[in-house]
């Protein structure tokens, strides 16, 4: 049964990693007018490898300095991040590292991937219950 399902649990992986990112993400967009707040994210794709075993040197560009780990407890499926603080673009005179047309196409884009993985993680499903059913 494990080469079954380790297709899912490889989708399940994501979706936690996908959520967590939507929280963080939604936590820069609510703070956007805060001053001096600092942009946070993570890279997905390293802490994807990572989750799977098989941790990656890459790193994105517009994350900088490590942060300390999630201020909530993710739970106990979800894969650790590594939150970093988010280089500013364009500096403010108050120190808000947000910008909010990044965080807002950083939003979308995260709602788009966390839709697909759960229609694959669907159709998955469906093609194990077709065949256990034998249709």
């Amino acid at each position: 049964m494990n080469p079954i399902t380790a297709q899912i649990d490889r989708h399940a992986q994501a979706l936690s990693l996908l959520s967590e990112r939507q929280k963080v993400l939604a936590s820069n967009i609510a703070n956007a007018d805060t001053p001096g707040f600092q942009a946070r994210d993570f890279d997905f794709s390293q802490a994807l490898e990572q989750a799977r075993g098989n941790p990656s040197s890459s790193m994105s560009s517009t994350i900088a300095k490590p942060t300390a780990p999630l201020a909530h407890d993710p739970g106990p499926n979800t894969p650790t991040v590594n939150l970093m603080w988010r280089t500013a673009g364009q500096p403010t005179p108050d120190g808000n590292t947000v910008d909010l047309d990044r965080e807002r196409a950083n939003f979308a884009d995260n709602s788009l991937r966390y839709e697909a993985t759960l229609r694959f993680i669907n159709n998955d499903v469906k093609t194990i219950l077709s065949a256990i059913t034998g249709q």
